[in-house]
């Protein structure tokens, strides 16, 4: 079992608790869900997740890509892109922000279950090798 926590970001309510439903089966804490970027920004400094998953299609004056990139900035927690966008100019958008993963809706349990322990044993080992230097 695992103890990281993830801050799920999706302004689809019941897709939201689907994610939540899923991670919770994995092992893995949420302790918030938010709808939009403002909110992601403000429960990401709060909770101090582990992890961000983050859509990028959000209601607000912010979208996930600008939440992403001020959550990764100021407070350096991985984000990882849920998005039903795959066209390459969001992919170039988001790509900017050096996410740790994107995967696009639909997906799978299993895809997602590896996405996020590939982005967070990603981000340890980049950790690791900031403190060596």
């Amino acid at each position: 079992m695992s103890d990281e926590k993830i801050l799920v970001v999706e302004d689809e309510n019941i897709v939201a608790l689907g994610i939540k439903k899923m991670l919770k089966g994995m092992g893995f804490r949420v302790p918030s869900i938010a709808a939009s970027g403002e909110e992601a920004i403000q429960k990401a400094e709060i909770t101090f997740p582990d992890l961000v998953l983050m859509d990028i299609m959000l209601k607000g004056k912010i979208d996930g890509i600008k939440a992403a990139e001020k959550i990764y900035n100021t407070m350096d927690i991985p984000v990882v892109y849920l998005t039903a966008y795959s066209d390459e100019k969001m992919r170039q958008r988001a790509k900017k922000t050096k996410p740790y993963g994107y995967l696009i809706k639909p997906f799978e349990e299993k895809s997602l279950q590896n996405t996020i322990k590939i982005a967070l044993d990603n981000y340890r080992k980049e950790k690791e090798k900031e403190k060596e230097k």
